[in-house]
C-alpha cells in the first residue's frame, strides 16, 4: 500500500497542477502590472471582510458642505472636457421616496459613455458589455456624501493585454472617471 500513496497525491495534486498551468498561461497574456493590481484587489477583499464589491471599487467621502448640485456639476465639467457623453440616471432615492411617500436617503447612478470606445472594448472582449456604460453612484450615508465607481485599474492593469491602439483610448476614460471622483468629491467644476 505504501506504493499507492504517490499515486493518490499526484491524483489529489492533479486538479491543482492544471490550473496552475491555466494561471500561469493568462497571466501570460496579462498586462505589465496585472500581479501588483490582483494583489491590491485581494488585499481589498480581504481587509472588508470578503466584500467583493469594496474591493473591486474606488470611493471617495465628499467635503463637508459639497451638494450634490456642486457634485453633479463637477461631474458635468468633466465629461465635456473629456468628451464623454451623459447617457442616463437613475435617481433611487427620488424613485424610493416616491413609491412610499418616505424621505430617503439619496442615491444616484450617473451613467457616462465614450461610444467608440465601448465599441472597441467590446468587441475586444464581449464580456466587457456587462460593464457598459461607465457608472459613478452619489450616496448617503449617516456620516455624509460619498462617491462610488468601479476600480477601472482592473480594466487596464489587470486583464489581457490591450491592443495598442485601444489602451490609450481606454486609459483615458479611466482617467476622466477617477477626474469625475476626484473633483465630485471636492465640489470643483
Amino acid at each position: 500500500m505504501p506504493a499507492a500513496l504517490p499515486l493518490r497525491l499526484l491524483m489529489a495534486a492533479a486538479p491543482l497542477l492544471l490550473s496552475a498551468c491555466g494561471t500561469l498561461g493568462a497571466a501570460a497574456q496579462a498586462e505589465q502590472g496585472a500581479a501588483a493590481e490582483f494583489a491590491n484587489v485581494w488585499g481589498r477583499w480581504a481587509d472588508s471582510g470578503g466584500d467583493i464589491a469594496a474591493a473591486v471599487t474606488w470611493e471617495r467621502k465628499v467635503q463637508p458642505g459639497v451638494t450634490v448640485a456642486e457634485i453633479e456639476d463637477a461631474f458635468a465639467s468633466v465629461a465635456a472636457e473629456e468628451n464623454l457623453k451623459m447617457v442616463g440616471s437613475l435617481p433611487l432615492s427620488a424613485e424610493l421616496q416616491a413609491r412610499s411617500g418616505q424621505p430617503q436617503k439619496f442615491l444616484k447612478v450617473y451613467s457616462y459613455c465614450d461610444p467608440e470606445t465601448a465599441r472597441a472594448m467590446v468587441d475586444f472582449s464581449p464580456h466587457m458589455a456587462a460593464f457598459l456604460p461607465c457608472r459613478i453612484t452619489v450616496l448617503e450615508k449617516d456620516d455624509g456624501l460619498w462617491i462610488y465607481t468601479m476600480n477601472m485599474d482592473m480594466l487596464t492593469n489587470m486583464g489581457r493585454k490591450l491592443p495598442p491602439e485601444l489602451k490609450p483610448r481606454v486609459t483615458r476614460v479611466r482617467d476622466a472617471i477617477r477626474k469625475m471622483l476626484e473633483r465630485g468629491a471636492r465640489g470643483e467644476f
